[in-house]
């Protein structure tokens, strides 16, 4: 039986490495307002710190540039970087670009592989996803209406796209389109890779939102508003076979789910520390507030739903190493609305407990906040997640004979006077 929750040594100190570094060399960075240029500038002496100690791009296989590393040891990894915005972009690991990566890595062709995965690993080029779109449910992908239309020996894109991330600092956009309307629905779909610059394809605005209600133009981070208009592009910017466009988002969508939960076990982690921080200098009603039976009751809270979220996270990590992504459907499912309720309600006391400094900009508490209110909704909401989560549990049950409850009583009493009556008569002869 193995069951074994050590870290080795060796990566232990890689994670110890990757603390000491995003602590005093990535995080200051979020103190100042820099442009995409100036951010690329001053993150790139730090992404080859990172290369050096072979951190880079761990996600992806050595032949790729990665370090081929299992999703428990890729969620320990992103725990520590989780803690800062900027912790996944330095390390080469950031969302959408690492999940683009791994499709471009397993239905991209060679010369796909050479044009945009090279360039996307290196960090020298960047990318977006296009799915969601404004006239649709996005936790529904099998409704989208953006269109590829077979054009002679290419196809032509039309469509409206919207919260496409990154998609104002990206060079390229991978687009999910409706290549067959009247296929099965899982069918229906196609991806296309598609230069930022094509002719047709207008990034029409970053959108204000709760998470960055007054965005800068061409800023990393941004949420874009996405118009396809007679969009053309060749037979070389399709990924997979025609209909493969459902198959191949999901081969990011369950190791994405566990990165997306440890990086939130992080980000809660620096809003405790901060809680716990206030706790033992803050002075109210004859004592800090760490005294305080409430405070008390925030502090041990959180503790236990974070360690219950790692320990989950890193469960459904370990699924998928030893089984699959298939295998961990439910597992990944369940950390991902769990997650998402924990990382609001550590940060919430957080911001509780500093008062009015909390609700304000002087603590990273008050983007923190904001940003976590859309855990809740990217990747799927809380209410597709819980539902899949419900589907898989009852799998395991059936109705009961007669509708009879299985822990009936008065079933169980008769069941077992017949089971055990010749043991009575014994007895009862006996005495």
């Amino acid at each position: 039986m193995a069951w074994d929750f050590s870290t080795e040594p060796e990566f232990q100190q890689k994670l110890d490495w990757m603390t000491g570094f995003v602590h005093d060399e990535i995080r200051p960075l979020e103190t100042l307002d820099l442009s995409w240029p100036q951010l690329r500038a001053a993150i790139a002496p730090l992404q080859q710190e990172v290369k050096k100690q072979q951190l880079w791009a761990a996600h992806l296989d050595p032949e790729l540039g990665g370090q081929g590393y299992g999703q428990v040891k890729l969620g320990l990894m992103h725990e520590i970087l989780g803690s800062s915005p900027y912790g996944p972009l330095v390390f080469g690991c950031q969302a959408p670009d690492s999940g683009n990566a791994e499709i471009l890595a397993a239905a991209g062709t060679g010369e796909q592989k050479r044009r945009w995965l090279d360039p996307l690993l290196a960090g020298e080029m960047y990318s977006a996803f296009a799915l969601t779109e404004p006239d649709n449910a996005g936790a529904d992908p099998t409704n989208l209406t953006t269109t590829a239309v077979r054009d002679g020996d290419g196809w032509v894109i039309n469509g409206a796209k919207w919260f496409i991330s990154n998609a104002a600092t990206a060079d390229f956009v991978i687009v999910v389109a409706v290549t067959d309307p009247d296929a099965e629905r899982h069918r229906r779909t196609s991806q296309f890779i598609v230069p930022i610059d094509a002719p047709g394809l207008e990034v029409v605005r970053d959108i204000a939102s709760m998470e960055n209600p007054s965005p800068r133009e061409n800023t990393y981070g941004s949420h874009c508003e996405v118009v396809f208009r007679d969009v053309r592009v060749g037979d070389d910017a399709l990924l997979g076979n025609p209909g493969d466009g459902f198959l191949i988002a999901q081969k990011r969508l369950g190791p994405g789910r566990i990165h997306h939960c440890m990086r939130w076990i992080g980000q809660a982690n620096r809003a405790f520390d901060m809680m716990c921080e206030r706790a033992t200098y803050r002075f109210a009603h004859g004592g800090v507030l760490g005294d305080k039976q409430t405070v008390r009751n925030w502090i041990a809270d959180s503790a236990a739903e974070m360690q219950a979220l790692r320990l989950m996270t890193l469960q459904a990590a370990w699924v998928i190493d030893t089984q699959g992504t298939k295998a961990a459907r439910k597992e990944i499912a369940m950390i991902k609305y769990y997650g998402a309720k924990i990382l609001h309600d550590v940060i919430d006391r957080a911001v509780q407990t500093h008062g009015s400094l909390g609700y304000s900009s002087d603590l990273p508490l008050d983007f923190m906040y904001r940003a976590a209110r859309a855990a809740r909704l990217y990747d799927g909401p809380d209410e597709v997640h819980r539902d899949t989560v419900a589907k898989l549990v009852l799998r395991d049950y059936t109705p009961p004979a007669g509708n009879v409850p299985s822990e009936h009583v008065p079933t169980r009493r008769r069941a077992a006077q017949e089971r055990y009556a010749a043991l009575f008569d014994e007895i009862l002869a006996s005495v």
